[in-house]
């Protein structure tokens, strides 16, 4: 069984920053991509982030400039570090990844962490 677990959401004053983390756990044999998407009331779930295997990046277009995500490969662990936030911001951010299960070999799988609330205050 797989698990991703998020942390570090919170309340922050607008032009604040906040740092969350992904960790993933459990019977893992690889991991290709990893990333962030959030969902706003009353909107739909986009993508934030995300890094590949391989360190390439991809951010949408309304967090260049202001949100980076990294990796560390030993620790299977994803961090987005949210810098200039804004309310617009104002979100529940979700970890993704995309992992190769021992039990299922040959084929990654789509994995969600349980969601992590962000509150930009203006």
């Amino acid at each position: 069984q797989v698990q991703l677990v998020s942390s570090g959401g919170g309340l922050v004053q607008a032009g604040g920053s906040l740092r969350l983390s992904c960790v993933a756990s459990g019977s893992i044999l690889s991991i290709n991509r990893m990333g962030w998407y959030r969902q706003a009331q009353v909107k739909q779930r986009e993508l934030v982030a995300y890094i590949t295997s391989g360190g390439s990046t991809n951010y949408a277009d309304s967090v260049k400039g202001r949100f980076a995500i990294s990796r560390d490969y030993a620790k299977n662990t994803v961090y987005l570090q949210m810098n200039s936030l804004k309310p617009e911001d104002t979100a529940v951010y979700y970890c993704n990844a995309e992992i190769l299960q021992r039990e299922v070999p040959g084929r990654y799988l789509e994995f969600w962490g349980q969601g992590t609330l962000v509150t930009v205050s203006s």
